[in-house]
């Protein structure tokens, strides 16, 4: 082969693997930038149905159906909630029973496909749980923003973000705690949710624009009387909160936040998503590169949150060291660089932003707790 004709080969070569390459780091980024709610997130496996009787339910027996606590369960067509283990109950070796508490919608036939998740209402607060609200609009920066308002006597508002994987019916869960605490709760839905504006470009930024919808959400609930908001933000939601307690021109009126799951650490965060995917360990970089490139996120969260001009108000983390999507080793570094300001709780066997499914009653003693000074 002449020398020119080698040379080009070889460039056609370059060029081509470098194309691809970018192709798969794109696909591999589009595991963490289109994480909608219903696909699965790591550590939720698909699990099968093998019976179903009064108040029990049979699955495939692993370490995600023995996890303590309650869960929603979601498949085709079909919502259910699940409760505890029944140790009890007759079974194979290859399966666990649990305690049907309700079927949502839907039937669960044997062999049926099913995931568990945290979510474990569908609908709003008054057909799920039959809790009043008025449908609300946010005026948000790409237009207007759904969200559902609970009113409550005080004049703190608690703030609702939901994260990677859900949508705003997660926060659900403990309405009724907020509620009985007399707190004005307002449940937002932000951008790339059904309802809400679309990003320009079609892709979740990890919290790094989802946050200026936060930052509306306080506008809005100052204007409508609220002397002072607590942010409450799951998984990205979190991260959302600690940008909004940071950078929003109102976060002199943000009393507290409370963080389950907190994406502090993006990368981290990309890497798990894409390894859900079934991407390679040596294209995990790719997809970091892609993300980045895509949405321009970056960054430290842990040294904006912690730094000069970081957090200032009382924080509560909870998280658990078996989060195979946000680490917690951020959340452990939060709290020792702002000892008396962030406290951590941490929970064991819950999986990503499932702390309050894990143990519902601890979950919402320790956030009384914390609350009630700022109340």
């Amino acid at each position: 082969m002449r020398p020119a004709t080698a040379t080009a080969a070889a460039v056609t070569t370059l060029i081509g693997a470098g194309a691809a390459a970018v192709a798969i780091g794109r696909y591999a980024g589009d595991a963490a930038l289109k994480a909608s709610a219903g696909r699965p997130l790591p550590g939720d496996p698909w699990l099968t149905v093998h019976a179903t009787a009064p108040g029990r339910i049979t699955l495939t027996r692993c370490l995600a159906s023995l996890r303590p606590g309650t869960y929603g369960i979601e498949g085709p067509g079909v919502h259910a909630v699940v409760g505890p283990v029944v140790d009890n109950a007759p079974h194979t070796a290859d399966t666990v029973v649990r305690c049907l508490e309700r079927v949502s919608h839907g039937t669960l036939p044997a062999g049926a496909r099913v995931r568990l998740t945290p979510q474990l209402h569908v609908g709003d607060p008054r057909t799920a749980l039959g809790i009043d609200h008025t449908d609300v609009d946010v005026p948000g920066e790409l237009g207007s923003l759904p969200a559902w308002f609970l009113p409550g006597a005080r004049s703190t508002w608690i703030i609702t973000v939901h994260g990677l994987g859900t949508t705003r019916e997660h926060p659900m869960n403990l309405m009724p705690f907020l509620r009985a605490q007399q707190l004005p709760v307002l449940g937002l839905a932000y951008r790339g949710d059904a309802g809400a504006p679309r990003p320009p470009d079609g892709l979740g930024h990890l919290g790094d624009s989802e946050w200026r919808d936060v930052d509306a959400a306080i506008r809005y609930a100052v204007r409508s009387g609220a002397e002072r908001v607590i942010l409450h933000g799951w998984s990205t939601g979190g991260a959302m909160a600690v940008h909004a307690a940071v950078h929003s021109p109102l976060r002199d009126r943000v009393s507290g936040l409370v963080l389950d799951s907190p994406v502090l650490d993006w990368e981290a965060t990309v890497r798990a998503l894409a390894v859900a995917r079934r991407t390679p360990g040596a294209l995990l970089p790719l997809a970091v590169r892609a993300v980045q490139g895509r949405t321009g996120v970056h960054g430290d969260r842990l040294r904006e949150a912690a730094g000069a001009g970081g957090l200032r108000v009382p924080t509560l983390v909870l998280h658990g060291p078996d989060d195979t999507v946000a680490p917690w080793h951020p959340s452990r570094e939060l709290a020792g660089m702002l000892p008396g300001m962030v406290v951590l709780h941490p929970v064991p066997h819950a999986p990503h932003a499932a702390m309050w499914n894990a143990s519902p009653a601890m979950y919402e003693e320790v956030l009384r707790r914390f609350l009630t000074p700022l109340m």
